[in-house]
């Protein structure tokens, strides 16, 4: 009977969580987020602007959480957290809206190698990538 009661009471502790927003960096400007899969197919006309994108959280840096990569319908971009302005906890997961500039960046070899290393599913990242460097983000749990 207590064990059905503590577990009937951490549901209910974790549904209201659902949903909080966690904010990083700065204050997120009003504004329509743009899916980054929008943003992806139509580079040239949402890149080298501060936007604000959305998507779903799917990785995030291991080492110290100062990356994540946000995805949508299967396109996604590595956000970065300014130069290290930031971080977020390294089991964050949820879908986020970010503020940033997206670019298209080169990885080096060993930026590649770097990043790989970070992955918690050690993933190859890839050596052309998506970026967002983001001076704030909105986290929904």
């Amino acid at each position: 009977m207590r064990l059905a009661a503590a577990l009937a009471l951490s549901a209910i502790a974790v549904l209201a969580h659902a949903g909080d927003v966690a904010r990083h960096g700065q204050p997120m400007p009003a504004g329509e987020a743009v899916p980054v899969s929008t943003a992806l197919a139509d580079f040239d006309a949402h890149a080298g602007a501060p936007r604000r994108f959305s998507g779903r959280i799917t990785e995030v840096c291991q080492a110290m959480g100062c990356w994540m990569m946000l995805e949508d319908n299967g396109q996604a971009a590595r956000v970065m957290f300014g130069k290290h302005d930031f971080f977020i906890d390294k089991d964050t997961t949820g879908t986020a809206v970010v503020h940033g500039v997206l670019e298209r960046k080169e990885l080096t070899p060993e930026q590649v190698e770097h990043f790989t290393g970070d992955s918690a599913t050690g993933q190859q990242a890839a050596s052309v990538e998506y970026r967002i460097v983001a001076d704030g983000i909105e986290i929904t749990s």
